[in-house]
Order: C-alpha cells, then sequence, then structure tokens
C-alpha cells in the first residue's frame, strides 16, 4: 500500500493543474441553483440523520446497552457524521454531476467561457464537498437535539473541519467514477461494491475490535475506516498517536484521488 500512495503521490507532483479563482465561479453557480430546492433537499437531508440515529441509536441502542460505559448512541455518532458526509458528497459528484455533464450540458458551457475544464471539475468537488457538510452539520444537529454533544467547542470546530476532508476525498473519488461512467446504471458498481460495504466495515455501527483478524485488515484499507476513527476521537476527546497516521492516510488518498478525478474528468471533457 505504502509503494501504491508514494507513486501515486509522485503522479500527482508531475502533473501541474491549470486551477484558479475561478473555481469560486462555478461553486456559486451550482449554490445559486441550489437555492430552487433547497426545502425539498433539507427536508431529505434532516429525514436521513434522523432515521439512522433513531432507528440504530435508540432503537439497537436498547438492545446493545452501554459501549465504553456509554450508551449506544454517544459510540454511534461519531460515525454516523463521517459516513453521512461520505454519502452525501458521493452521490452529489455521481449522479449530480452526471447529470450535469451529460443531461444539461452545462460543463460545455462553462469551458467554453474563461472557465477551465480544471476549474470546472474543482469546482464541483468543492459543491460535493459542501453538500458533505450540510448533511454532516444536520447530523450533529440531530445528534445535539437528543443529547450526545462534542466534549468542547474546539472539538466541535475540529469535527467540522474534519467533514471538509472527507467531503474532499469521497467528492474526488466519486468524480473518478464518474468521469468512465456511460450511464447511471455504471454507480451500481461502485455504492452496491464498494460504498455500501465500506459503510458496514468501517467501524461506523460496531467496534473494529470484535471483528476477524482479516476483516480488520480489510478494514484498514478502507478510507472511511480513518475518517471514523479521528471523528470518534475528536467528538470524545479521546486523542492518541494512530491518529497521525489516520490523518495521514487520508490527506495522501484525498491528494491523489483530487489529481486523478481532475485529469480523468479533463481528458472526457475535452476529446
Amino acid at each position: 500500500m505504502g509503494g501504491t500512495l508514494a507513486g501515486g503521490a509522485a503522479s500527482v507532483y508531475n502533473y501541474r493543474m491549470n486551477l484558479s479563482y475561478r473555481i469560486g465561479y462555478v461553486f456559486l453557480r451550482n449554490l445559486y441553483s441550489y437555492k430552487r430546492f433547497i426545502v425539498p433537499t433539507f427536508l431529505v437531508s434532516l429525514v436521513e440523520p434522523v432515521f439512522y440515529l433513531v432507528t440504530f441509536g435508540v432503537g439497537m441502542g436498547a438492545y446493545v446497552g452501554y459501549f465504553g460505559g456509554k450508551p449506544y448512541l454517544h459510540f454511534l455518532v461519531p460515525g454516523v457524521l463521517a459516513s453521512s458526509v461520505m454519502l452525501s458528497s458521493t452521490f452529489e459528484c455521481l449522479y449530480g454531476t452526471f447529470v450535469k455533464m451529460v443531461h444539461e450540458k452545462i460543463y460545455d458551457s462553462l469551458i467554453a467561457t474563461p472557465v477551465s475544464a480544471e476549474d470546472a471539475v474543482a469546482g464541483d468537488i468543492a459543491w460535493g464537498t459542501f453538500r458533505g457538510l450540510i448533511s454532516g452539520t444536520l447530523m450533529m444537529a440531530v445528534a445535539i437535539a437528543m443529547g450526545v454533544f462534542p466534549v468542547s467547542v474546539a472539538s466541535l470546530l475540529l469535527v467540522l473541519l474534519l467533514m471538509v476532508f472527507i467531503g474532499v476525498l469521497f467528492s474526488s473519488l466519486a468524480m473518478i467514477v464518474t468521469s468512465f461512467s456511460p450511464s447511471f446504471d455504471f454507480f451500481n458498481y461502485y455504492t452496491e461494491l464498494v460504498i455500501t460495504p465500506m459503510l458496514f466495515f468501517s467501524g461506523v455501527f460496531f467496534p473494529l475490535d470484535k471483528f476477524p483478524a482479516w476483516m480488520k485488515t480489510l478494514a484498514d484499507f478502507l478510507p472511511l475506516t480513518h475518517a471514523v476513527k479521528i471523528s470518534r476521537a475528536v467528538f470524545t476527546g479521546e486523542y492518541h498517536a494512530g491518529l497521525v497516521k489516520n490523518f495521514l492516510v487520508i490527506l495522501i488518498l484525498e491528494t491523489i484521488a483530487f489529481s486523478i478525478a481532475i485529469r480523468t474528468m479533463k481528458k472526457r471533457l475535452i476529446k
């Protein structure tokens, strides 16, 4: 894994992206478009955290009992928080980007202006990150309403910052998939074979120390695992040296994925 990451990092270094402040224009274009659907989107985004936290945290928590001397809901919230950002960012840069690229032809219009292909793609990754941040913030608001708080204001701010890193990572990964997708059906391979297993094997719902050894090894290769570990530590204020490794994995994968996403989408947009 180390060799792969090093090779990817070298590739990132050797590739120069034509990025500029116009990324902000692409982001603002998405924001203005989003305002038309803000109420239904907000309601849908609010239902998801309520469903997860009530169904799993309260319902299952009544049977599971305590984790580390605290109710199961306290264990669940940090993991669900990270997974919520992952899911929202992923779906925005899968289906949302595909619609804008293939059906609405928005990318064609953007790159006909001074906005470069790199700016257009990076702007959409930023937008996917923002959508993930919205979902994560709503999830946190529901959790706080249910009595689960970060240990301090500093922890709250760090959790929000972590959401940004998670959003960029999974938005970039989703953008890579979109760059090769011929249709909506293609996304099923990624969501069913990658995202869904990651949701259940990354320690979101249960501690990884109860998993078999081979499953722990598998989980260590999943980016969500590292995000969940950091989220749980920051949320509870229980820091340890292993978090440095977790953060570096996210940062390196994020850098590589972002660079690859820019290049593969540019190849699809400019033929």
